[in-house]
């Protein structure tokens, strides 16, 4: 019986240690997102002819002209996991603020068209078919900008870095529409960094597949899509991860804004306490305030890079 008595407050030592930590808050989930209700938009237009090749405008009532938002939801870039109704409630509430939305739909894995290149020269030209919306609706094509959600974070970066892909490049689109600046919300920043982690989390081959082979193979393609390969962006950036991210590990993201520092670019590194990944998207969690300054912020032309760098820390 001795030993045993021994072991006994060891035990309940263990038990009261381990509640003590502070668990792990409940994180939203896929299902979350695409559960918040939003109303139509002002208008759904086609920028080409597949299905997949529209947007939904959402514009403010009264007189404009209007800021836009151009929102590029995520999905692990496929198309049997998301559309663009994820970011219709973010569309609906941006609206209510008075910036007009453009959330935009793109051929994705699993449909004719999507992957390498489709995918990209989709949302290219979406971005650029503002122009086609400007006039009748009031827009202000000088105050554009983009905001994306995970793999569409990816692609919002990416759209902003197009000025400098070269005339060869298989995603090169001529006359390409000006954004004042870009909000990443936890989007890949650089394709070849942690490729076995997001595509774990993705549950198949997702980077490989959009891109065609892995880096080693398609080095061009990596080189094109990465936002950290065409440094400087020469527009103002702000990558917002939440605490708890694991697509994007904190560690890239810090990466990439020391690399962006040191090109010369103006960001700024958001890392919400408390926030996972869908979060980041939900105009309904705490993460909505600070994202919706960031785009306001963009939209009047400012970041802050002194707070980027504490931030990034």
């Amino acid at each position: 019986m001795r030993p045993a008595l021994h072991v006994l407050p060891l035990a309940c030592l263990a038990l009261t240690l381990a509640c003590a930590r502070p668990a792990a808050p409940p994180l939203m989930s896929p299902r979350d997102l695409q559960a918040l209700p939003s109303r139509p938009a002002t208008a759904r237009v086609a920028y080409g002819s597949d299905s997949s090749q529209y947007g939904e405008l959402r514009v403010p009532p009264g007189p404009g002209p209007h800021p836009v938002a151009i929102l590029i939801h995520g999905g692990c870039f496929k198309a049997m996991y998301a559309n663009a109704r994820e970011l219709g409630a973010m569309g609906d509430t941006l609206t209510a603020e008075g910036i007009a939305t453009w959330n935009i739909e793109y051929r994705r894995l699993g449909q004719p068209g999507g992957g390498w290149p489709g995918t990209y020269l989709d949302v290219g030209r979406a971005v650029d078919h503002l122009r086609e919306l400007a006039q009748d609706h009031d827009l202000d094509l000088s105050r554009v900008v983009l905001v994306g959600h995970s793999a569409g974070g990816h692609l919002a970066m990416w759209a902003a870095s197009r000025a400098r892909l070269a005339p060869e490049s298989d995603l090169y689109l001529p006359d390409r529409l000006p954004v004042r600046g870009v909000v990443d919300l936890a989007g890949p920043v650089d394709m070849t960094a942690n490729i076995p982690g997001y595509e774990g989390l993705c549950r198949d081959s997702v980077i490989t597949l959009l891109l065609g082979g892995r880096p080693g193979e398609v080095p061009g393609r990596y080189a094109d899509a990465s936002a950290i390969r065409r440094l400087p962006l020469g527009v103002a950036q702000v990558l917002v991860i939440g605490e708890h991210e694991e697509f994007v590990p904190r560690p890239v993201a810090e990466a990439y804004v020391r690399a962006a520092q040191e090109a010369g670019d103006s960001i700024r590194l958001l890392v919400l306490p408390g926030m996972g990944h869908f979060e980041l998207a939900m105009p309904t969690t705490p993460a909505w305030a600070p994202v919706a300054a960031a785009i306001r912020g963009l939209i009047d032309g400012h970041v802050d890079p002194d707070r980027a760098r504490s931030s990034s820390r």
